[in-house]
C-alpha cells in the first residue's frame, strides 16, 4: 500500500524547477499523491494542468489550506521544487517545520541536506518524524569507483538523454519501461536522478551529488544491482542533463558507467536557451546527436519529443520533419505513446524476447 504525501510546489508546478512535483503526479510507486501546494494554481486538477486529464489530485493554495481541506493529514511532505541554487527560503523553512509539527516525515530531493541542519533534525527528533534527504550520498567508503563490470552485460541497455536538463528524459524513461513490459519484456530501469528515486525506482542513484571520482562507478553499480537481482531482457537508463551541457557531469558519467548499446535523445524544439542558464543558446538537434554519438560510441535510435508551448499541429509537423531530416523513429510519448519506440527497440536489438501472444 502506497504512502500518501503532500506535495509542495509553490509558484513551480508545471514548470521547470518543479519537475519532482510534475513527475509524481504523473507516476509515483511508492506514493500516493493527496495533494500539491501551489497558490498560483489553486482549485486546479493537477494532472489536468499537467496533461489535460483529470487525475483527481487537487491544488490547493497553502500548507494551511491543505490540512484543512484534507480528510486526513498523510504521512510524508515532499517537497517538490528543485530549483538550480537548491537552497531555501524563510518562508520554506518555515512550512517544514510547521509539516514536522502535523507529524508529517519529510521528503528533501534538494542538494540541501535537511539532516545537517541543527533546527529540522531537533524539529524532527521533538515531533517524532524521520527527514530523508533523497540526494545525499553514501559515506565515501561506501561508494563505488568504475570496475569494468558492465563490459560484460549481455542484454540491451538502452540510455534516455537529451539536449537540456528538464526536458523530459524521465517521464519518456518510465512511459517506455512500462509500454516495454506491456509486450511481454522484463525491464529493469535505473533511475539517475532524485525525482526517479522520490517516485520509487528500485535501482538508481543521484548522480549529480556524487563526488566526481564514484559517479563512473555509482552508475554502473546501480545497473549491475538491477542486472543481477532481476535478470532483465532489458534495461532503461534514465539521463540528466545534456553530453554538451556546460554546467553538469552526470550525463558523462551515465554514458560512461551504464555504456549504454543503444540512445534515444529528448529534444524540446520550441526552446531557445537553456533552461537555467537563459544567457546559452540550445544545442541543436543535429550537434547533439553527433556528440551524443561519439562521446558513447553507440548509435541514436529515435528522438522523443518535449511539447512545450507547441500546438498540436506543430508537433506532427516536426515529428514529420525529424524523421525525414535524421532517418530516425520520431515521437512525442505523452501524446502518442511509445508504440514507434518499442518497435525501434526489437528493430535494433532483434535477439529480445518476442511475445507469442
Amino acid at each position: 500500500m502506497k504512502a500518501k504525501a503532500i506535495v509542495y510546489c509553490e509558484k513551480e508546478f508545471g514548470k521547470m524547477d518543479g519537475k519532482t512535483a510534475n513527475g509524481l503526479v504523473r507516476h509515483s510507486e511508492k506514493y500516493e499523491i493527496a495533494c500539491v501546494i501551489d497558490s498560483t494554481k489553486a482549485g486546479m486538477d493537477a494532472g489536468e494542468y499537467l496533461d489535460g486529464v483529470k487525475n483527481g489530485i487537487p491544488i490547493f493554495h497553502d500548507f494551511d489550506d491543505a490540512v484543512e481541506r484534507l480528510k486526513e493529514i498523510p504521512n510524508y511532505f515532499i517537497y517538490g521544487v528543485a530549483p538550480l541554487d537548491a537552497f531555501l527560503k524563510e518562508e520554506q523553512r518555515k512550512i517544514l517545520l510547521e509539516a514536522m509539527e502535523k507529524g508529517m516525515n519529510i521528503v528533501n530531493g534538494l542538494h540541501e541536506f535537511f539532516t545537517d541542519d541543527e533546527e529540522f533534525t531537533q524539529k524532527a527528533e521533538e515531533c517524532g518524524v524521520k527527514i530523508y534527504d533523497v540526494r545525499k550520498p553514501l559515506a565515501k567508503k561506501e561508494l563505488h569507483i568504475f570496475s569494468g563490470r558492465i563490459l560484460k552485460v549481455n542484454i540491451p541497455i538502452v540510455a534516455v538523454l537529451g539536449t537540456d536538463s528538464a526536458v523530459g528524459k524521465r517521464t519518456t524513461s518510465i512511459i517506455l519501461v512500462e509500454a516495454l513490459r506491456k509486450v511481454g519484456l522484463n525491464v529493469a530501469f535505473v533511475a539517475t536522478g532524485q525525482t526517479g528515486l522520490i517516485q520509487g525506482a528500485k535501482y538508481g542513484v543521484a548522480v549529480d551529488a556524487i563526488v566526481e571520482e564514484f559517479m563512473t562507478g555509482e552508475i554502473e553499480n546501480a545497473v549491475m544491482k538491477a542486472y543481477d537481482t532481476e535478470h532483465p531482457d532489458i534495461i532503461i537508463v534514465e539521463g540528466q542533463g545534456a553530453i554538451s551541457h556546460p554546467a553538469y557531469l552526470s550525463p558523462c558519467a551515465i554514458v560512461r558507467g551504464a555504456k549504454p548499446k543503444a540512445i534515444i535523445v529528448q529534444h524540446s524544439p520550441k526552446r531557445k536557451n537553456l533552461g537555467d542558464f537563459p544567457y546559452i543558446p540550445m544545442p541543436t538537434l543535429k550537434s547533439e546527436i553527433e556528440m551524443i554519438e561519439i562521446f558513447s560510441r553507440s548509435e541514436v535510435i529515435a528522438i522523443t519529443i518535449n511539447h512545450e508551448d507547441m500546438t498540436d499541429e506543430e508537433i506532427k509537423e516536426v515529428i514529420t520533419e525529424y524523421e525525414k531530416m535524421f532517418q530516425l523513429l520520431t515521437t512525442d510519448v505523452l501524446k502518442y505513446g511509445c508504440e514507434k519506440l518499442v518497435k525501434g527497440i526489437f528493430k535494433a536489438f532483434p535477439e529480445l524476447p518476442k511475445n507469442s501472444d
